[in-house]
Parts: structure tokens; sequence; C-alpha cells
């Protein structure tokens, strides 16, 4: 049994200001009509012996990752919430642990939830090349025949030859990520591959060669499987014991100690669209090679990246350059040096700006709000609730609220009193009110909520029942 272990934890920062770190590249649809979290697990139809997957996500973005995860009728077999960031090593670790309590010692398949592979067949073929080595307790890697001297991804350089037709070969080392004239050197060799991130090993073998090679990362996670919660879709871990952890990537941890480690490269159109210039260069290209995304006009523009969002975008006389437009802010940048843009995201984290972290339309379990005005003293959302959505029992101290149905159909709580507003009927929640809203309906509900009071903000929130467990967001 081959059990898909998606790494969908990253924050995606160098995507800013598409990505913001409660809504991550990989649930966001930047490539196709499909985010990048489903994409990887729908590339895996028809590869045989295949069981449900297990996620393993930060503990911000599990509604969201619940809810793609349905929209593919995909069943998990676990959800496993990261507390705070870490790298790949711990997430492995806690994954591999979780499918030896499911399977006996099944093959673990380690995919990050942010990669694009247009070649589906070859990439199938790959796995089915890796299974062979895996079966011999081996730790597989998947290497990427390069197109290029890149800089942006790292290097693993093949050992000895162990197969022709598949081109499995030992591994030799790592190589960090490299500048300009070694990326050079490398790919001229042709004894390099793109170190993917991708693995395939028995569950049992990680987890014996963790214990042998990075203990301080395997024990701790022994114990937080062992008292995980189970909350709803998803399993809980100790916070406190979680943060100790050492963030260290799996490459580190084991690959580059171990002696079971095989790579199997493949070429099969993968990147692991990193930075814009990776989307401009999987994008579809028009005859002056720009990548353009929604309402954009454009007069002598060469090899660019422009894409717009909620208005139009005009562009003149620019070469390979990065617009990116989106409600609340607007990326300008030489192609060339996008991988810069995590220093602006840095800069708006230091000043706790609102526009590192999320977007103005703000996903929830039971669907989403999108603020569209706000001053001193009051605040307009218009709020989107999925059909038998409900949200929680709540009160405000500081403000009140008042809710116009546009469409569909709301069942409001209101003190003791409750009502089933339809389109174009309000009600007036006043401050200090206990009150719920529900979609009874079979379509969505969406409302123009407006809120007036001397604090506007998202934690004046009382809960008092949530059916999603929340005490907070």
């Amino acid at each position: 049994m081959i059990i898909p272990v998606i790494l969908a934890g990253g924050s995606g920062t160098r995507l800013w200001p598409l990505s913001r770190q409660l809504y991550p590249k990989q649930l966001i649809d930047i490539y196709n009509e499909k985010t990048m979290l489903q994409n990887t697990i729908l590339r895996l139809e028809g590869l045989e012996m295949t069981g449900s997957p297990i996620i393993v996500c930060n503990e911000e973005h599990r509604f969201m990752t619940a809810e793609q995860l349905r929209m593919i009728d995909t069943d998990p077999s676990a959800i496993i919430l990261e507390p705070v960031v870490r790298n790949t090593a711990p997430a492995i670790a806690l994954a591999a642990l979780k499918a030896l309590e499911a399977e006996t010692d099944p093959i673990l398949l380690v995919l990050p939830a942010d990669h694009i592979i247009e070649n589906v067949i070859d990439f199938h073929a790959a796995i089915k090349a890796g299974l062979v080595y895996a079966e011999q307790d081996n730790l597989i890697t998947f290497g990427i025949i390069p197109e290029s001297p890149e800089t942006g991804y790292g290097y693993i350089k093949k050992g000895n030859l162990l197969e022709s037709d598949t081109g499995a070969s030992k591994i030799d080392r790592f190589v960090e990520k490299p500048d300009l004239d070694t990326a050079q050197k490398l790919f001229d060799s042709g004894a390099y591959c793109w170190n993917s991130g991708m693995f395939m090993f028995k569950a049992s073998v990680i987890v014996k060669e963790l214990e042998i090679h990075a203990r301080d990362i395997m024990m701790p996670c022994k114990g937080l499987i062992e008292a995980g919660v189970q909350d709803l879709d998803f399993i809980r871990l100790s916070r406190e014991g979680f943060k100790d952890i050492p963030s260290v990537s799996i490459d580190y941890a084991v690959m580059e100690k171990t002696s079971k480690g095989i790579v199997i490269p493949f070429k099969a159109g993968w990147s692991d669209l990193g930075s814009f210039d990776a989307l401009w260069q999987a994008g579809m290209k028009d005859k002056n090679l720009n990548v353009i995304k929604g309402d954009v006009l454009t007069h002598d523009v060469k090899g660019s990246y422009i894409k717009s969002e909620s208005r139009l975008v005009a562009a003149v006389g620019i070469e390979e350059f990065v617009i990116v437009e989106t409600k609340d802010a607007v990326l300008v940048s030489p192609r060339d040096r996008v991988q810069d843009v995590k220093k602006i995201v840095k800069q708006l984290r230091d000043n706790n700006r609102d526009e590192a972290f999320t977007h103005q339309k703000v996903y929830r379990p039971w669907g989403s709000y999108e603020t569209i005005d706000m001053e001193q003293r009051f605040q307009v959302k218009r709020i989107t609730v999925k059909p038998g959505a409900t949200l929680s029992l709540q009160k405000h101290f500081h403000r009140a609220e008042h809710w116009t149905v546009v469409f569909g159909s709301a069942l409001v709580t209101k003190g003791d009193e409750q009502m089933l507003l339809k389109e174009d009927e309000s009600t007036y929640i006043p401050l200090g009110t206990l009150h719920r809203l529900e979609n009874p309906g079979k379509i969505s509900l969406e409302l123009i909520e407006v809120q007036s009071g001397s604090y506007l903000g998202e934690d004046d929130i009382v809960r008092f029942e949530d059916v999603y467990g929340r005490k907070e967001d």
C-alpha cells in the first residue's frame, strides 16, 4: 500500500501579494482552475495501490485545507496540524508514525503541495521505479533532470548507476542552492539533478533512520502523536511540545547522512512555482512572450508576467517585468529580482501590516467575508455562508451589526428570538446581544453586514457555542 503524504505547511512568501500567511500558495489556484493542493492529489489518480492521503498542514489553514479536499471528493486518512511552522523532517516523522498506526508498514510517497508536474505519465513511471527500491528498504528521492542552470533549486549528485532504464543511482551528495557560475558547472557536468523534495520509503525505515540520525526530532514526535487529540477531521498536537522540535529539513536530518539513499531522475515539466519568474516560465505566453491574467491592457510590453484580480491594469514600454494586482496591494518588480519579494514581506511583518497575513477576503469554515469599506467607527462586509453552514453563537461588547440579505435565506438567532430572513430583508443586532447566523438553504447565502461601534476588531467576539470547536478566529 502506498500512502501519499502531502506536505502543505508552507507560507509561499515569494509569491506575495497572491500568497499570504493565512492564505498560502498551496491553497491558491495560481496555475489552473484547481489549487496547488488539489492538483497534487489529483495527479495521483490512476496510480495503483494508493490509499487515502495523510495531510500535514499549519493549524491556521485547517478549515481551508479540509474544504479543498472535500471539493475534490478526497477523504484523507488524517490531517495533522502543525501548531507552529517547522521544516520537513518533523512533518515526515509525524506522518510516518501516524501511518504505522493504520497500516502494516506502508510505503510513504511524500509530496510537497505546491509543485506542478505537466507530464503525469512520466511522473507515475518514476514512482513505480522508486517503489521497487523502496520495497527493498531504501530511501528514494526524485531528482528532476535539469533544463537550465537554475540558482533557485538545490542539486543532487548522482553516484553509482543502479539501473540504466530508469536511471536509478545511488546518491553521491546534496548541493545547496548555488550561485550562477556553480549552477552552470553542475548543469554542464550532466551528473546532477534538481532536488525536487519528493520522497518514497517504508514508514518503518524512515522512522528507524530518524531515530539514528535525528533522535532529537523523532523522540518528541512519538510523544506528540501518542498524545495527539482528534478534533473533528484533525489531529491536534501540543503546541508546547512541538515548538521545541528542531526546524530541520529531511535532507539535512537523514538523506545527507544515510547509506540507503537512491535518486530516481525524471523529466516531466516540473516546477515548484517558487517565484513569479517560475510562474512566467510555466504560463501560457502570447506572441510577445507575456503571461497575462485578468483585466490587463499592454502596449510594447515583452516577456512579462502581469496579473490583475480586481481592476484594469495597463502597462506600456516595459520588458521582463512582474506586475501583480490584488484588492489591497500591487507588486511591481523586474523578473530577475522577484526573489527579493520576501524582503517586502519582512517589512510588512515588522510593521505588523495586515497585508502580510491575510487578504481582504478571509475564509472561514462556514464560508468567507470580505471588507468592502471601513472608517473609524463603521465597517461594511460582504458575508457568504455555505449551504447548511452555521456561524458561532456569539456576542460583541463594542459593536452593533445590521444584516441585509441580498441572496439566499438566513436563519437568525437574536437573543430569545429566531427569524427567517429572505432577500431584501434585514435585521439589527444591538451591542451585547447574543446572536447567530445560519444558512438553512441549498444555495449560498450572501448578505451585507454593517458594523458600527467604538472598536471593530475581529477579536471582539465572545463565543458560546461553535460547531467547529473554535475559541477564536
